[in-house]
């Protein structure tokens, strides 16, 4: 093992010996550190990897597996057009408005599939942050100047990290797009519209079972929310057609995968989950006996969830412990934060973002965590960095992103988000503050 590895290994060994020595057993702060770890991450298991990790990761599979690599180059490719590529990445990522974790799926699946590093992190960030219901939640809760910053931000914000990625690393990126043009792509067989048609029905999946009522919604979004599972399911029968013309399957095996999920469906409307599972385990069916191209989509999907699952809850276990619940406390004090974010100072605005930045948030929960903190005397600067920061990044987030691109990549992007956020925080509020 090289010096540099040794000196790792002993730091990581030194480390968990000075926290066992240390820990201070029998502490209530402790123990309630720890269940707020297992609770935050029950929390997690329950409201999110269900409804928004699995269909994830089969979009994620499906862009791996399915997807035309020239097609990506075309688009998203580190030698595409910057307009198409950039507007493209963060359009495609806006549309979705899902959490920091969600996202990551897709965005390891187009960056694995050739999407240059510059569109690809564009990408990653418009997903969760760019979000029209927490945007439109923020001018109601927070005020119109919040809410429209937080809404200029995070659309400027996307462009520009992308750029800087880009610029950064151009030189491995040309190279690794050089590698991919080598590479034979095999001859597309279906249309266009067909592959469309396939992502935007599972899209609209994902968007309809994660699709949260916003106080006061009203006309279609409030529409949205009360239909959102009778919707998701006509989604779900549409995608079993696609799937079946796709892989050309045969009726019984489409039929013998759909039917239970429809049957639970009708008989237990009130309880969409148990129905949902078995759609999903219906697809899972579907794809492992349906041939060589939709197991290898099965196989991709597999893939990104090995990867990804374990350093998501190794990263919500250390945010819930560190940090607690929304509402709750871990081993740090939530008087200690709020002190620290107080005003609007340079030194709060930086500690608000880098917060913001470890924090894990369900979609939307954000809000009214600011609005608290606000109560608490959080000045309006801190308050919209930690609304730019926040969203986009977390902990979990960091330990994927590492997995996919690398240390000294996702250092940058980290260090990117924090410093425009604390300085379009710090700026906003010596203005408006």
């Amino acid at each position: 093992m090289s010096a540099r590895g040794e000196i790792r290994s002993l730091t990581l060994i030194a480390g968990i010996f000075l926290v066992v020595y240390f820990a201070p057993v029998g502490s209530p702060r402790l123990g309630g550190a720890l269940v707020e770890a297992l609770s935050f991450a029950r929390t997690y298991a329950r409201e999110h990897m269900l409804f928004g990790l699995l269909p994830a990761f089969f979009i994620a599979g499906a862009i791996a597996a399915l997807v035309s690599k020239g097609a990506i180059m075309k688009y998203l490719g580190a030698r595409a057009k910057r307009s198409i590529a950039y507007g493209v990445a963060s359009i495609s990522g806006s549309v979705l408005a899902v959490c920091s974790c969600t996202i990551l799926p897709l965005f390891a699946g187009i960056y694995a599939r050739g999407a240059g590093l510059g569109p690809a992190t564009t990408f990653l960030y418009a997903g969760p942050a760019i979000n029209v219901l927490a945007i439109i939640l923020t001018a109601r809760v927070l005020g119109a100047q919040i809410g429209i910053a937080r809404a200029a931000g995070a659309v400027g914000f996307s462009i520009v990290v992308g750029l800087v990625m880009h610029v950064l690393f151009r030189g491995e990126e040309v190279a690794r797009a050089e590698a991919s043009v080598a590479e034979p792509e095999p001859d597309a067989h279906r249309p266009v519209s067909q592959s469309l048609l396939l992502f935007a029905t599972m899209i609209a999946i994902l968007a309809l079972v994660n699709w949260g009522q916003s106080p006061g919604a009203s006309g279609l979004g409030r529409f949205i929310y009360r239909a959102k599972w009778i919707l998701a399911g006509v989604a779900g029968i549409a995608l079993a057609v696609q799937v079946k013309l796709w892989f050309r399957l045969s009726a019984v095996l489409i039929g013998a995968a759909v039917a239970p999920a429809v049957v639970l469906a009708l008989a237990l409307p009130g309880r969409p989950l148990p129905a949902f599972l078995l759609g999903i385990a219906g697809l899972v069916f579907v794809t492992w006996r349906g041939g060589s191209e939709s197991r290898t989509w099965l196989d991709e999907s597999w893939s990104f969830a090995k990867r990804i699952l374990p350093l998501l809850f190794a990263g919500i276990l250390i945010v819930g412990f560190l940090l607690g619940r929304p509402g709750h406390e871990g081993l740090v004090p939530t008087e200690w934060i709020t002190r620290l974010v107080g005003g609007n100072s340079l030194r709060s605005t930086i500690v608000a973002a880098l917060s913001g930045g470890l924090m894990y948030f369900c979609t939307l929960t954000e809000v009214p965590i600011v609005q608290g903190l606000m109560g608490s005397g959080m000045g309006k600067g801190p308050a919209l960095a930690f609304l730019l920061a926040g969203p986009a990044v977390s902990l979990p987030n960091v330990l994927i992103m590492r997995s996919v691109v690398g240390t000294r990549k996702t250092v940058v992007y980290l260090a990117l988000v924090v410093t425009m956020a604390t300085v379009a925080g710090f700026a906003f509020g010596a203005v408006f503050g």
